[in-house]
């Protein structure tokens, strides 16, 4: 028992980086919001370079970005691009995910119905007031359960980071088993993650639930 709580003690040490990267990639919740309504907006060359921009990063690994951000910028554009690890791990997740969220945003925009956009004209709104009042609220309503299953994939994907030498969950296990040749570490971190994953799970339901008692839906 003494043995799994110091494991545990020193797992918990890495998931302070895991919580950093997975706290500030909620960034791109935002920014994948505003970019669906600029795209939304149908300005041309905004709209091409956004789907270029969503190609490029759902087309590809998430580790090979990373790998990219840390190494190959630097490699390519001098010491001007050599950032610390967390930091370029951070940007990267934040460039990814927003990618992410900018398609389930546009595709829960997408799903509103015409009528609630004849009717906003019929009532003389502003498109910000349209947007803001009419066309946002369902937007993420409708786009919730898909939110969610990108936070819980969040968590599992910052074990990602431990492939640039950062210290996260994942690295401190494999330095604990490498150590002590015992398998226990892979079943604290196991429980982490799952407490986690856990965490967003309740969370979301709560919020789920509370919009459908607003939405008048048993």
């Amino acid at each position: 028992m003494d043995y799994i709580i110091e494991v545990l003690l020193y797992l918990l040490q890495g998931s302070k980086t895991t919580l950093l990267v997975f706290s500030m990639t909620l960034l791109s919740i935002p920014l994948g919001l505003l970019l669906a309504v600029i795209r939304k907006l149908n300005i041309g060359i905004v709209n091409r370079l956004l789907d270029g921009y969503t190609w490029i990063i759902r087309g590809t690994p998430l580790l090979l970005q990373l790998f990219f951000v840390v190494y190959g910028l630097p490699i390519l554009f001098g010491s001007i691009f050599l950032i610390d690890e967390i930091y370029g791990a951070i940007f990267t997740f934040i460039i990814n995910y927003t990618a992410y969220f900018v398609e389930i945003f546009r595709g829960g925009m997408n799903a509103i119905p015409k009528s609630q956009y004849d009717a906003s004209k019929a009532l003389s709104l502003s498109p910000y007031q349209m947007f803001r009042h009419v066309i946002l609220p369902q937007t993420i309503h409708k786009t919730l359960p898909s939110i969610a299953n990108e936070m819980i994939t969040l968590v599992k994907d910052t074990a990602l980071v431990s492939a640039v030498a950062i210290s996260d969950i994942l690295r401190n296990t494999r330095e604990t088993v490498s150590q002590d040749f015992r398998v226990e570490a892979y079943f604290v971190a196991a429980l982490l993650y799952l407490v986690m994953t856990y965490v967003i799970v309740y969370i979301f339901k709560r919020i789920e639930n509370r919009r459908l008692v607003a939405y008048g839906v048993n």
